[in-house]
């Protein structure tokens, strides 16, 4: 089946379904999303992002997570 009509076939889902869908689909792509991350650790494709950080932290660059939410949200 091709992206087109996948397109095709989720335009034509009833709104209760397409609920249904979406939910599934942010699941679906989360799951994507941690399995990569974990494979991109112990690849060690982050390590210099983590060293970048923990030298952030050392040197005192870092606010409270509390403080940037407020800045975000």
């Amino acid at each position: 089946m091709r992206v087109k009509e996948i397109e095709l076939a989720i335009g034509q889902l009833p709104t209760a379904e397409l609920s249904e869908f979406a939910a599934w689909f942010e699941e679906f792509w989360a799951e994507k999303w941690d399995k990569q991350i974990e494979a991109d650790v112990r690849a060690g494709r982050l390590d210099a992002l983590i060293q970048q950080a923990e030298r952030e932290f050392a040197a005192g660059r870092c606010k409270p997570l509390k403080a940037t939410c407020k800045i975000l949200c």
